[in-house]
């Protein structure tokens, strides 16, 4: 590391912003909660975090405190949350992760969850075009925990089917949410009565979440000084991407992670006959 990075690198530690992420010091009574981003993990968060603390609700105020985001939270900080810890991470494959809720979502409804949140954080103007996006989406090189593909491969290849991998679909999060919850919570070791799971589940619902968003969310630290027009907490829905998604985007897709798709039981569709007339819309444009 030449002195310039060094000096950059002393400039972020002084200022607490030498974000945890890759180089997160991990220790084996350390849970992890990991996903791909826009899957849905700040609301699991926030059911989680509402059954570990009853009497104090979740809010965007004191999840950071709770359950912490490795990639926005100084590796100073995470140093001092109490252990046994519950972090969150979109870190592809770590072997130094021992027990792991991987929480998965359809990848085309990311696409639009992820279009918009880019947008929000100013990172695309409206009107950025779409083909640009997906390209990058699919390769990966939009951020540095690679593909959907890459990151969901990564994790079950190694980890699926073993006694401190836990995988979660979003869309069974939506179907059932208490009953996942429950497996949630037995995983991680938080007991808990059917009452304090459909308690938190009511305390982490979109509605709520949106109203604590408008309230708090200009001070969170995950979208501090994003557009305020473009809202963090999204439709929670399944199968946005049926009228939302352009029909070539949805073609590559289902090319790229058609096999992992279909294994996750998410079923494909651009092999069948498909209307391009329904989605000649743009991503939230």
């Amino acid at each position: 590391m030449g002195t310039i990075q060094k000096v950059a690198a002393f400039s972020r530690r002084l200022l607490g912003k030498d974000f945890a992420g890759r180089n997160l010091s991990v220790f084996a009574d350390d849970s992890f909660i990991v996903s791909y981003p826009r899957s849905g993990s700040t609301w699991l968060r926030f059911m989680v975090g509402n059954l570990l603390q009853q009497r104090n609700p979740i809010s965007f105020r004191n999840i950071e405190r709770v359950i912490p985001d490795i990639h926005v939270n100084s590796a100073r900080y995470i140093a001092k949350i109490p252990r046994p810890r519950i972090l969150k991470s979109h870190e592809y494959f770590d072997p130094r992760y021992t027990k792991v809720v991987y929480l998965v979502r359809d990848p085309r409804d990311i696409a639009i969850s992820y279009y918009r949140y880019y947008r929000k954080v100013r990172r695309f103007p409206d009107g950025y075009p779409v083909e640009r996006y997906i390209a990058g989406f699919l390769s990966g090189n939009l951020q540095s925990w690679g593909s959907w593909g890459e990151n969901v491969a990564s994790w079950l290849g190694v980890r699926k089917d073993t006694d401190l991998f836990l995988l979660i679909r979003y869309e069974d999060l939506l179907e059932d949410p208490v009953a996942e919850l429950r497996a949630v919570a037995n995983f991680l070791g938080i007991r808990s009565t059917t009452c304090e799971l459909e308690k938190s589940v009511e305390l982490s619902s979109a509605e709520h979440m949106r109203e604590l968003e408008r309230a708090e969310g200009k001070d969170w630290v995950t979208i501090k000084g994003s557009r305020q027009d473009v809202p963090f907490v999204g439709a929670a829905q399944a199968g946005i991407w049926r009228s939302e998604l352009p029909a070539d985007a949805l073609l590559a897709i289902e090319s790229a992670w058609g096999n992992i798709m279909v294994k996750l039981g998410y079923e494909l569709v651009s092999d069948k006959v498909y209307s391009t007339a329904a989605n000649s819309r743009r991503l939230y444009v």
